[in-house]
């Protein structure tokens, strides 16, 4: 056989394999329905000319396999309760193609494409970026927790959301996979960050703060209660799930690296057990602004071990949080369902494999139980 010939066998060989390879991981994601197309109401910014657009709301979430089904929905629920769902753009942060592995199985991610393609499926018109995230940028910092899918590589890179989003943003909202907005998000997005703030956030001063960080933390002199010293308040609990979040201030005090220093200090002493929240707390505590609790009713996920059913916290409601262990999706699909799972599932655009069950009619859109919430 002539070299040209190898050469063009060879090539068309390459090309089988990365269809083969693309066609199985395209076949390893989910199925999801369309959902409906929502429209701007009277009084909205005008059409977006670019991501640079002044009137944009910014939404940062992750994005993989495993909790694809909960940003799915968590998109579709921000998308439903928005005065102005064309003004939203979602920015998807995606662990690099090959270069992570699922926190359910052995299997590397799909192609930050391939992702591409199924949220537009759902979505045609969406305005979205997704941003490739390489493991290799936290691997060597991540210590063991509590439960292995706190220490995915992907739970550390709202960490580098000033590094990967353009420079024209000005902040925006992180959100978890597991959350669903009952409210207008804009309402978030106008929270004020005072010049000393980075980060606006619900707070829980009424948690027990030392119970985040281990004994020998607290014993060391050089760590405790120093560390927090001369902040503008007492340090409160607060959970990173839900955060307002000024890009630019956090780009001009390098608050990245401020972090990671905080996990290569863990690697040495282990100084806490709760995977990418602690060094969160460590820079921010005491400096948090604080946002009102409607915005992360957090917890319904249970603890981070058993993953039991909890129900909603005293007073109003503007974005429900799926925290800990258990996953509506995962109750759902189990037959094991929490109260609160139910009204989840009402914005699942999940089409099971197997015909049965089914997603949320996306017809007219979920009609929330007016007694579930207080306005």
């Amino acid at each position: 056989m002539g070299g040209a010939m190898r050469a063009g066998v060879a090539a068309a060989m390459a090309v089988f394999l990365a269809v083969a390879l693309s066609g199985a991981a395209a076949a390893a994601l989910p199925r999801f329905a369309e959902a409906p197309e929502y429209r701007n109401g009277e009084g909205c910014p005008p059409a977006a000319a670019g991501v640079c657009d002044p009137g944009l709301v910014h939404i940062a979430m992750t994005l993989d396999a495993h909790y694809l089904r909960g940003s799915m929905a968590a998109v579709y629920s921000l998308l439903k309760h928005a005065s102005c769902p064309e003004s939203i753009f979602f920015h998807f942060l995606a662990a690099e193609a090959g270069g992570e592995e699922s926190g359910s199985g052995s299997e590397p991610e799909p192609e930050p494409e391939l992702l591409r393609r199924a949220v537009a499926a759902s979505f045609p018109s969406l305005r979205f970026e997704i941003y490739p995230f390489r493991a290799g940028a936290v691997a060597g910092l991540i210590s063991a927790s509590v439960r292995a899918a706190l220490e995915s590589p992907l739970n550390y890179a709202r960490n580098h959301l000033a590094d990967l989003l353009p420079r024209c943003v000005p902040r925006a909202i992180y959100l978890d996979s597991d959350v669903l907005a009952a409210d207008d998000v804009r309402r978030l997005w106008e929270t004020r960050l005072p010049a000393a703030a980075v980060v606006a956030a619900p707070e829980y001063c009424h948690a027990n703060f030392s119970r985040y960080f281990t004994p020998a933390f607290w014993s060391d002199r050089e760590l405790g209660a120093r560390v927090f010293a001369g902040r503008r308040r007492p340090p409160c609990y607060f959970n990173t799930g839900v955060m307002v979040i000024d890009l630019r201030r956090w780009r001009a005090g390098n608050y990245r690296r401020r972090i990671e220093r905080w996990m290569e200090i863990q690697k040495e002493k282990r100084i806490y057990e709760l995977g990418s929240l602690p060094p969160f707390l460590l820079v921010f505590a005491g400096e948090v602004e604080a946002v009102d609790h409607r915005w992360n009713q957090h917890g319904l996920g249970g603890d981070n071990v058993h993953g039991s059913c909890r129900p909603l916290h005293d007073g109003p409601v503007s974005l429900m949080h799926w925290s800990g262990k258990g996953k509506p999706w995962d109750r759902l699909d189990a037959g094991r369902p929490c109260p609160l799972d139910h009204t989840w599932r009402l914005y699942d655009l999940y089409i099971p494999s197997n015909g049965s069950g089914g997603a949320a009619s996306p017809a007219s859109g979920p009609a929330l139980s007016a007694s579930l919430f207080s306005w």
